[in-house]
């Protein structure tokens, strides 16, 4: 599990030096040929969200828009799991207004430094980053009003200790909007074992039933999976997922397209109780 940590943390750290994005196939990782403008907005964010903040700030990385769907209000505090360079903060931030505050939690030292770096740019003054661990906030209990993700907990190898942890975290009658991949049905081990498809998204994701499971056994109610759609990896090939799985994995083309109709996006909701 500890190995899995410190390939996410490398990955990662190479992308916010590179100002990169790598959510793709093993293939185009970090080479996509779409812009990640083109695919923020294939995810869900509008051209004008992306162009309202800094640019650096958006590095195609993500499988939804959970600030579209969490309906932030004025004076609330946000905290995001798995900020990044700062993407779903400073939308988040432009929506809790001045009398709000938004925090960024992210293990990768110069993911942190980058998002830093867009904030002081930006001006955004009631925005933090913290260097940290998502199974181990570094937030205080019962001080959060909103948690959001975005396609980050599924490359934790204990998603339950996330949850718990967001849990904590949340004041009572908060609530929680994450994007995240899911799987039907449990991948060969051949994939599993390919680091690189982790860090893209795919192989470290668990099934649908465990993780809306580990969600629940949080604590979590009123839990609702608000969207869920067949999950495209970034490429400009019309079934980039099915090439990939064959290409690496010396899968036939059934077998390939099998592996990747069990691959979803899910966008979930949830409360803790009052």
């Amino acid at each position: 599990m500890e190995d899995v940590r410190k390939a996410v943390r490398e990955k990662y750290g190479k992308i916010a030096q590179t100002r990169g994005n790598c959510c793709g196939p093993v293939s185009s990782c970090c080479g996509s040929g779409q812009s990640a403008e083109t695919l923020s907005i294939e995810q869900g964010y509008s051209r004008e969200e992306l162009r309202s903040i800094p640019e650096d700030a958006n590095m195609g990385l993500g499988c939804g828009n959970p600030t579209a769907l969490a309906s932030l209000k004025e004076g609330e505090v946000v905290l995001d799991l798995g900020s990044g360079g700062g993407l779903d903060c400073f939308l988040a931030a432009r929506k809790v207004g001045p009398t709000g505050k938004v925090i960024g939690v992210d293990m990768t030292p110069d993911m942190v430094s980058l998002a830093r770096e867009n904030a002081a740019r930006g001006n955004y003054p009631n925005v933090e980053f913290r260097l940290g661990e998502i199974e181990n906030l570094p937030v205080a209990n019962n001080s959060v009003d909103v948690l959001i993700s975005n396609c980050v907990i599924n490359l934790s190898p204990y998603k339950k200790r996330v949850f718990e942890e967001a849990y904590r975290v949340l004041r009572p009658g908060g609530r929680f909007m994450v994007s995240d991949i899911v799987l039907l049905k449990i991948l060969p081990e051949p994939a599993k074992e390919m680091m690189d498809a982790l860090v893209g998204c795919v192989a470290g994701a668990s099934l649908k039933e465990d993780y809306m499971g580990a969600i629940k056994s949080a604590g979590f109610t009123d839990i609702d999976i608000v969207n869920e759609t067949p999950f495209k990896m970034a490429s400009d090939d019309p079934d980039p997922t099915t090439k990939t799985l064959m290409e690496n994995l010396g899968l036939s083309a059934e077998e390939a397209e099998d592996i990747a109709r069990s691959i979803v996006s899910i966008k979930v909701k949830g409360r803790k109780a009052p």
